[in-house]
C-alpha cells in the first residue's frame, strides 16, 4: 500500500470517525436540535439512543484493529445510515444542501471503506480466504 493512499485511508477515516463520535453523542444525550429535527422528518425520538450507540460502537469498529467481518457491517451500517438520512431529508421537502453533513459523511465513508489497508479487509486482496478464517488458523496452529 502506497503511503499516499495510507495517508488519503487515515484522513477520510478519522474524519469520519470524529463525525460519527460528534453525531452519535449528540443523539445520545438527546440534544433539543436533534429532537426537532428528527419530529420534523416524521421520526419519534425515541431513535435516537439507538442511532448514537450504533454510530459511537461502528466507529470502534472501524478504528480498533482486527474483527474484518465487523468493520464491514459497520460500513455497511454508516451507509445506510448517511443514505437514509439524505433520503429523509430530502423526501421531507428540505432541499439538498440541508443534508449536505450526511453527504460528506456518506462520502468519507465510502473513502474510508475502499482505501482501507489489505489487513483491514474481510477478504484481503489476492486471496479467497477471509482475513478473520487466517486469524483462527494461525491461532489454532
Amino acid at each position: 500500500m502506497s503511503k499516499a493512499k495510507k495517508i488519503a485511508y487515515w484522513v477520510a477515516t478519522l474524519w469520519l470517525a470524529l463525525g460519527m463520535v460528534s453525531t452519535g453523542v449528540v443523539q445520545l444525550m438527546q440534544h433539543p436540535e436533534e429532537v426537532e429535527k428528527m419530529a420534523g422528518l416524521g421520526y419519534p425520538a425515541y431513535l435516537l439512543p439507538l442511532l448514537g450507540t450504533w454510530k459511537l460502537l461502528g466507529t470502534a469498529a472501524i478504528l480498533l484493529p482486527g474483527f474484518a467481518l465487523l468493520k464491514e457491517w459497520a460500513y455497511a451500517g454508516f451507509f445506510f445510515a448517511m443514505s437514509g438520512a439524505i433520503f429523509s431529508w430530502v423526501a421531507s421537502g428540505n432541499h439538498l444542501s440541508e443534508a449536505l453533513p450526511a453527504l460528506l459523511l456518506l462520502v468519507l465513508n465510502i473513502l474510508s471503506w475502499f482505501l482501507r489497508p489489505p489487513i483491514r479487509r474481510l477478504y484481503p486482496l489476492h486471496s479467497t480466504t477471509p482475513s478473520y478464517e487466517k486469524e483462527t488458523l494461525a491461532h489454532a496452529g
